[in-house]
């Protein structure tokens, strides 16, 4: 037999205080003392199926249908109860919003008189002190009831309004006395009414309705009645103002995002042996860094060592690509803008290219996340565009270069790559070339290929001297 929850207390409350033994022992009904037989069941009350009190159906029907009578009953007097409450508060609530609604309109009001000119000082003044009565006279919120949902949150909100219009009024009503007694203290002056172009019935008075005393006139002031107060720090020149003065704002000099290169940059680079006057050779070697930290250097390992990735002879040969793009791209960064380093962008990044040397390689072949890699081209891309808009196209070639003397000062397109490709011909004519590509037969030609264009050797080639650690 099901027992719904509601019956529980009904017949916990019918149970007796001392059950007899056969009431403890499943032979008597715990409710009617009835013997249980085989048209009387007992049925198990708790703590557990075969222990504790047992009662008989008729009982428990009873004691059930009883237990719902009188939870019917509770929900519907609560019901009326809930309306009772919420016809008596609606009233109330209303009253209250009313009352604050007719003191914000009043508010309202005595701002817009203290705002003009045609009300004396002294009747607003009144008119101020009748605000602040009536505003104390409103009583408190009233609270509502328990069965109303969120009923002061309607009243907070008006109360808000309210608060609001009083700092206006009370702000209007300031300004407007404190120049009345400021003008009432001021003497006439006639011989300013030609300066002001008065009218001719005009007294000499001249009243003053907004008086800029400047930033710091109120530190000042306090401090003459024994207030100290410490002064804010002044602001920084504006743009415009600063360009008039010839001074940098600090603003601009935060901007620059490598402030120091200029004056940094040719002493790293002429210890390296590239002369920062020859743009030629400064071009190929920015051209060079550019390629480093944009392409190289970064998430293009983790593709490289990948089972899928490029060899070691087809990034040589990508690389050697990708150093002509950048060059062509700083130079024309030099007269269209930096935007003009976004073709080498373009292909940097390009996820579908055949990468050079004859190779057959895309990114998008290989199983490697690519999405890091296209940001880190884009980023490093940027900040070398950043670098030019704000310091010059020359601090850009300075901040790659210098990167690229110290990462990779003998990589083709360096002052240090002609001695590398000697080192590399000496190392490669001692070596056994029977089982080596074609392309390296005749010694001359690969001389001259690797000093003019390493990629056209093909990546065959180049991955048997990357084999051999002919360039170091």
């Amino acid at each position: 037999m099901h027992i719904p929850p509601y019956a529980h207390d009904t017949i916990r409350a019918a149970l007796p205080g001392i059950p007899t033994s056969r009431q403890v022992g499943a032979l008597d009904c715990c409710v009617c003392d009835e013997p249980f037989g085989e048209d009387l069941a007992a049925i198990p009350l708790g703590p557990t199926p075969t222990s504790g009190l047992f009662g008989c159906r008729p009982c428990l029907t009873r004691l059930v249908r009883q237990a719902r009578r009188a939870r019917d009953t509770s929900l519907t007097r609560k019901a009326e109860q809930v309306r009772a409450e919420q016809a008596a508060w609606l009233p109330v609530r209303e009253r209250h919003l009313a009352r604050l609604d007719r003191v914000r309109q009043a508010a309202e009001a005595v701002a817009e008189l203290a705002r003009g000119t045609e009300t004396k000082a002294r009747q607003i003044a009144w008119l101020l002190v009748s605000l602040e009565s009536a505003f104390n006279w409103i009583p408190d919120a009233p609270e509502p009831p328990a069965s109303v949902d969120d009923g002061e949150s309607e009243l907070r909100e008006e109360a808000f309004r309210l608060d609001l219009s009083l700092i206006a009024a009370r702000e209007a009503v300031a300004e407007r006395l404190a120049y009345h007694l400021i003008n009432e203290a001021q003497p006439d002056e006639p011989e300013m009414c030609e300066e002001f172009e008065c009218p001719e019935d005009c007294s000499g008075r001249h009243d003053s309705s907004h008086i800029d005393c400047g930033p710091d006139s109120i530190f000042e002031d306090l401090a003459e009645h024994g207030v100290a107060v410490e002064k804010p720090e002044p602001e920084p020149l504006s743009p415009r103002l600063a360009a008039l003065l010839g001074k940098k704002s600090e603003t601009e000099e935060k901007r620059a995002p490598l402030p120091d290169i200029e004056e940094q940059a040719p002493v790293v680079l002429a210890h390296f042996g590239i002369e920062t006057d020859d743009l030629d050779v400064l071009t190929s070697a920015a051209a060079v860094g550019l390629v480093a930290d944009a392409w190289r250097d970064g998430p293009l390992d983790e593709i490289h060592r990948a089972d899928d990735g490029p060899t070691d002879g087809e990034v040589f040969a990508q690389s050697v690509d990708l150093y002509r793009r950048a060059r062509a791209a700083l130079v024309a960064a030099q007269h269209e803008g930096p935007e003009a380093l976004l073709a080498f962008t373009a292909v940097a990044s390009d996820l579908d290219l055949p990468w050079a040397g004859g190779s057959r390689f895309t990114l998008r072949a290989t199983a490697q996340p690519l999405e890091e890699f296209v940001q880190h081209v884009e980023n490093r891309t940027w900040f070398t565009m950043e670098v030019m808009r704000e310091q010059g196209w020359r601090a850009g070639l300075l901040h790659r270069a210098t990167s690229a003397a110290i990462k990779a000062a003998t990589c083709f397109g360096m002052p240090g790559w002609p001695g590398a490709v000697t080192t590399a011909m000496e190392r490669l004519a001692t070596l056994d070339r029977s089982g080596a590509p074609k392309a390296l037969a005749d010694l001359a030609a690969v001389e001259t290929g690797l000093l003019d264009a390493p990629d056209q050797l093909g990546t065959d080639a180049l991955d048997w001297i990357c084999d051999k650690a002919l360039l170091g």
